[in-house]
């Protein structure tokens, strides 16, 4: 599964399109289904990642810089650039900044790795991308859509998404580190658990679509007007983090994961929260699974065009 991955994600991508398709009245179903099976994943992922190399990652001091600042402080600079192109209205611009502005922390370690990037150091330093980003998203959302946001935004789907997909995910990985650690049956567990990585993500990702293709009648035009945002955002984050990691002098594996964690988003992350919103921003539920459609797509270019953008020698 793990050689064939890009085509089992596609092919699940296309899957959840036909059943949303044939079968629309099994969208809200599907919603709920979302949280926990995005929680089952990123404890999958969180599990790859020894809390022993957090320590070192956090460490790691240029690598993770760079991190930090393509994230948080490049992405930013360009999604306010092309911010102006966007459609007025507001639920397509929240749609638009809620996943734009926060880095991806599932498949992007799957496609920095098929591209030779560092993956190992990107999932070490997936729970600071979380966190950090649960944190500045807020401040963010303010500065873009101003005070006004306050009145349809609420804290609790924050909250409630920053426990059930990280802090409880976090902490079973951990518990199960501990348990693998001391006792044969542990270790076999964590492998056992390690081996439905792919399955999860093409579940997650066949059971977004699904549940949210049923909503584009609502508007296909509107969000069809974000697809060429989407493309030209991954057209520039190539450029961006190419910049980013020269700036920081790293190394070819490195610098490969910077490009990747630059471009790739939290889709699978923030839809709960879009899902959240009032019912007259449903809308921005649906322009955050079109980032997902389109991205997919993007990486499957990303694998091929940065290798040569970075060559090893």
């Amino acid at each position: 599964m793990e050689r064939h991955q890009v085509a089992i994600y596609v092919g699940a991508l296309a899957v959840g399109g036909l059943v949303g398709w044939l079968g629309p009245g099994a969208g809200p179903g599907l919603e709920h289904a979302i949280n926990p099976v995005l929680a089952a994943l990123l404890y999958v992922t969180f599990l790859q990642v020894p809390a022993a190399e957090l320590g070192r990652s956090v460490r790691a001091g240029r690598f993770l810089a760079a991190t930090l600042v393509v994230n948080f402080v490049v992405v930013p600079l360009v999604v306010a650039a092309l911010f102006v192109f966007l459609p007025a209205d507001q639920a397509v611009r929240l749609g638009v900044l809620l996943v734009l502005l926060t880095p991806c922390v599932d498949y992007v370690i799957v496609f920095s790795g098929l591209a030779g990037g560092s993956s190992r150091k990107l999932l070490a330093a997936t729970p600071l991308l979380l966190i950090t980003q649960m944190v500045l998203l807020p401040g963010y959302l303010f500065l873009f859509l101003g005070s006004g946001l306050a009145d349809v935004v609420e804290v609790g789907p924050f909250i409630e998404a920053f426990v059930v997909l990280i802090v409880i995910p976090l902490a079973l990985a951990w518990i199960t580190q501990g348990w693998a650690a001391r006792r044969v049956a542990g270790q076999r567990a964590a492998d056992a658990m390690g081996t439905l990585m792919v399955p999860l993500m093409a579940a997650t990702l066949l059971t977004v679509v699904a549940s949210q293709v049923p909503k584009l009648g609502d508007g296909p035009s509107t969000v069809a007007r974000v697809i060429p945002f989407y493309v030209a955002f991954l057209v520039v984050m190539a450029f961006a983090g190419l910049a980013v990691a020269h700036l920081f002098r790293l190394d070819v594996p490195d610098s490969r994961a910077i490009l990747f964690t630059g471009a790739t988003r939290n889709s699978l992350v923030v839809l709960p929260l879009a899902l959240a919103l009032p019912d007259t921003l449903a809308i921005a539920a649906v322009v955050v699974v079109t980032q997902t459609l389109v991205e997919v797509i993007g990486m499957v270019a990303y694998v091929r065009a940065v290798p040569r953008l970075l060559p090893t020698h």
